[in-house]
């Protein structure tokens, strides 16, 4: 069966050049943006139970790693590129809110392709959420300066509405709904991904002529924010001790960003074109996410090729007296 999410990062390429090409009939679908996102939040409810918050309690390390890298790791890369690339005040909010997000939940998916612990990314995915609707504003804020206008309580407000209450629902239904869950489970990752691609059409369509004359500093810092983000936090949780697989698990949750929030949040607040950096990294971290999951998948298929190499040649050489 052919699978949205299998081929996310050309679909997501694909809806973007036309929605480039051809924006006009998606202009008029802005104020379906919201509901997206409430629909992909919902569909990450669905995906877990309340036995998922005993996790943060009996594996807290880890995910205490991930949640601190995500909010302290991102932020100050943004804002470091938005400096180093003489980016213009939207733009540089834009990127600043991308990186003071919660990660995203593609990281959940990325990770499992990956073979890293599908558990502990949701996990995270979940406490950095939860974080987000206090620490994503006041991130703004401090990096932003005084010459942005941050509405601090609209947007904890705003988080609250679009992340929190729809992952309750979708809790509570996977709760007392369990034949939902069951029976949409095996289709809730294309029908987020479907939510995604059409946010991101919609996104490139408002910003179609943005994009015409989007310099090539942007784009780069966008892409260096994710390449950063994944590269520190897996070397900062290596470094720390933690696993291959924790690291690699911890790496997808701090690059891969909820950058479809971030999107939502610049419209909101700062306008069109403070949503441009949230649209390209959308469609970027979903490309290097799946080459990166792929890579480490290869790799790890190669070493369990190794070890029996190993294991046939040790039996092959084994001669008993």
């Amino acid at each position: 069966m052919l699978s949205i999410n299998r081929f996310f990062p050309f679909l997501a390429i694909a809806v973007s050049l036309l929605a480039w090409h051809e924006p006009q009939p998606l202009i008029a679908w802005k104020g379906a943006i919201l509901p997206l996102l409430m629909v992909i939040m919902f569909c990450m409810g669905l995906t877990l139970r309340l036995q998922d918050f005993q996790r943060v309690l009996n594996k807290p390390k880890p995910i205490a790693t991930g949640v601190m890298l995500q909010f302290a790791l991102m932020p100050l890369i943004a804002w470091g590129l938005a400096q180093a690339f003489g980016l213009s005040q939207e733009l540089t909010v834009g990127l600043i809110l991308v990186g003071a997000c919660a990660g995203g939940t593609a990281s959940n998916v990325m990770t499992y392709l990956a073979g890293g612990d599908v558990a502990l990314s949701v996990s995270m995915t979940l406490m950095s959420t939860l974080w987000s609707v206090v620490l994503t504003p006041y991130l703004v804020w401090f990096y932003s300066g005084a010459e942005i206008s941050v509405d601090i309580q609209g947007m904890i407000l705003s988080i609250a509405k679009i992340v929190i209450v729809p992952i309750a629902l979708g809790l509570l239904a996977n709760r007392y709904l369990p034949q939902l869950g069951k029976s949409l489970n095996k289709y809730l990752p294309d029908i987020a991904s479907s939510a995604i691609l059409i946010i991101i059409a919609i996104v490139v369509a408002l910003n179609a002529d943005e994009i015409a004359t989007l310099g090539a500093g942007a784009a780069a810092a966008v892409i260096l924010h994710n390449l950063l983000g994944l590269a520190g936090g897996y070397g900062i949780a290596r470094w720390n001790g933690h696993t291959e697989v924790e690291a690699r698990t911890i790496a997808l949750e701090v690059g891969m960003q909820n950058s479809g929030l971030g999107v939502a949040l610049a419209l909101k607040f700062y306008g069109p074109v403070a949503a441009l950096p949230g649209a390209l990294f959308s469609i970027w971290h979903n490309i290097s996410g799946s080459a990166l999951a792929a890579f480490w998948k290869w790799r790890t298929q190669q070493k369990i090729k190794q070890m029996h190499n190993q294991k046939r040649a040790a039996v092959n050489t084994y001669n008993p007296d």
